[in-house]
């Protein structure tokens, strides 16, 4: 839910310092390309440690446990151990977490969409700078 007072419709409203600050730490979480990868992982249902680990290629243990941990800190995924030997632990979506799966699915998208046009503007940038960089 976002608060009243930074409501993105209002045309009158013109967010203060503050309000970009908190929501920056918010999106640098949920934009972080390990964040992403595991919200999208985690989209269809409840998954184990090493099971998102195989699934999100590249991924050190490490990475792994403070991307989960700091999703679940967010309020995005929740952390279920059994009381097995040895204790099964899964991760899941909440509804937050579930609400944030179309926004980064629409992102990927438009990412796909526009590849191209990103990778020959990189080209172009690349040539100008290496050029500008000679002279």
């Amino acid at each position: 839910m976002i608060p009243e007072r930074i409501e993105v419709t209002s045309e009158h409203h013109h967010p203060t310092h503050d309000d970009c600050r908190r929501v920056s730490t918010i999106l640098t979480r949920v934009g972080d390309k390990w964040s992403v990868l595991v919200v999208i992982l985690l989209g269809d249902d409840s998954k184990r440690f090493n099971e998102i680990k195989r699934m999100a290629d590249g991924i050190s243990q490490r990475m792994l446990t403070l991307t989960l941990r700091g999703l679940e800190r967010d309020g995005l995924v929740t952390r279920t151990i059994y009381p097995t030997k040895p204790p099964r632990v899964d991760y899941e979506l909440t509804a937050l977490g579930r609400s944030l799966c179309e926004p980064v699915r629409a992102l990927g998208m438009w990412a796909q969409i526009h590849l191209a046009e990103i990778e020959d503007a990189r080209r172009a940038f690349d040539q100008r700078t290496e050029v500008e960089g000679s002279v």
